[in-house]
């Protein structure tokens, strides 16, 4: 490729200006919008070295930052398409795997370490391959797709005529390539939700819901999403669970404004919205009670960082406990509105112990009236995948 050292070098001269404030993704669309003499591929090519650098960062010792990118490049499927720009030694090994190439960097790049890919690994949930896990990094997870009810058979008609490579990993759950074009093919929360693959599995804790007494009844079944963000696993709720009657909250009323829209667009009732700051010691709700509260709770974000793998780079291992704090104070401010056989799920996209079983222990310590139905680290690193953890309890008796 023809400008590829200086792509190279815009990288890493942006990289030395980025300090992590904002997403990658936004700081990128920011640095284009006021250069714009780089082209399309041009702005395509230096965004995904500096996406390439954030990857790897971590486990290059005394390397600069063109040489940790040329580096990424190589351990990637890049590495054919640009092999002119590696050194002599390296070429017998472009065209080899993953592990082929690590394997031959041993010797002839020794300031190379790819298990501080992921260096916080003291802290990953039982469970967790460290190595596996560190070298997913390395890899652009999928873009993954769920199927709205009854809209299957439309989406994979669809994708098939517009000739979109998917896989078709269950009943409800589609893989395409990340950077897939689909929002003018595809109706987008009315047909498809774009959710991740173990974000979807969060519908097998729902199904418990689903097939408990609690639903056995004519009532709606109450649930509360009580921190609801963008509206994904209510969406899932509202589909798997069918007739309920959804509250959401969230901290911001931007984002209540936009989740509205999306449930409006999706088709999904709401009973009772607002905002609010749940960590808050002095929040409650009057008179209300629900047969399930959702609780994705803010989190480290861990398990998602090969999405945003700049924010592995910036994170700081005592931020861990920050999040703890906000977990607990939240768990400890809505589970008081379970009502009796009702259940409360928790949920992060975090791979860390203290944000995963150490708050289940929290939880059953501070509520002893409550049972673990189940608990699962989701793990999707091994599939192109984001890595999650979940937690359904069941209040036996008041609190």
């Amino acid at each position: 490729m023809k400008y590829i050292h200086k792509h190279i070098a815009t990288a890493a001269s942006i990289i030395t200006t980025y300090n992590g404030e904002m997403p990658l993704s936004n700081y990128l669309k920011q640095f284009f919008a006021a250069n714009k003499k780089y082209g399309g591929k041009d702005r395509k090519f230096i965004a995904h070295f500096c996406f390439l650098y954030y990857r790897l960062s971590g486990a290059c010792i005394n390397l600069s930052v063109e040489e940790t990118i040329k580096l990424a490049i190589f351990l990637t499927n890049d590495g054919v398409a640009f092999a002119d720009i590696f050194p002599n030694e390296w070429q017998p090994f472009v065209a080899e795997t993953l592990q082929k190439k690590i394997a031959s960097l041993v010797t002839i790049q020794p300031a190379l370490n790819v298990n501080l890919c992921f260096p916080l690994v003291n802290e990953l949930s039982k469970g967790i391959d460290a190595t596996v896990f560190s070298l997913s990094h390395l890899v652009q997870p999928d873009l993954f797709l769920r199927t709205r009810p009854k809209q299957q058979e439309k989406v994979l008609r669809k994708l098939a005529t517009a000739d979109i490579t998917f896989q078709l990993v269950n009943d409800t759950c589609l893989a395409l390539p990340n950077n897939s074009k689909i929002e003018e093919i595809l109706q987008i929360d009315r047909e498809v939700v774009v959710q991740d693959y173990s974000s979807q599995r969060i519908g097998e804790f729902l199904t418990i819901v689903g097939t408990s007494q609690i639903s056995n009844v004519k009532l709606p079944i109450s649930v509360w999403d009580c921190c609801a963000a963008s509206g994904g696993k209510s969406i899932l709720a509202a589909d798997i669970l069918g007739n309920i009657r959804l509250t959401v909250s969230d901290v911001r009323a931007s984002i209540i404004k936009n989740l509205k829209n999306r449930l409006a667009k999706a088709g999904v009732p709401i009973y009772n919205v607002f905002v609010a700051d749940i960590v808050n010691a002095k929040f409650q709700i009057s008179n209300s009670k629900f047969n399930l509260i959702i609780c994705d709770a803010p989190c480290s974000g861990s398990g998602t960082w090969g999405r945003t793998p700049e924010q592995l780079y910036f994170f700081k291992q005592n931020d861990i406990a920050r999040y703890v704090h906000l977990q607990q104070q939240i768990t400890v401010n809505t589970i008081k509105q379970v009502a009796t056989s009702g259940y409360f799920l928790y949920i992060t996209c975090s791979v860390f112990k203290q944000e995963n079983e150490q708050m289940v222990d929290f939880i059953l310590q501070q509520n002893p009236n409550l049972s673990i139905i189940k608990q699962e680290l989701l793990i999707g690193y091994d599939k192109k995948a984001d890595t999650m953890f979940a937690a359904l309890f069941q209040l036996k008796e008041p609190i």
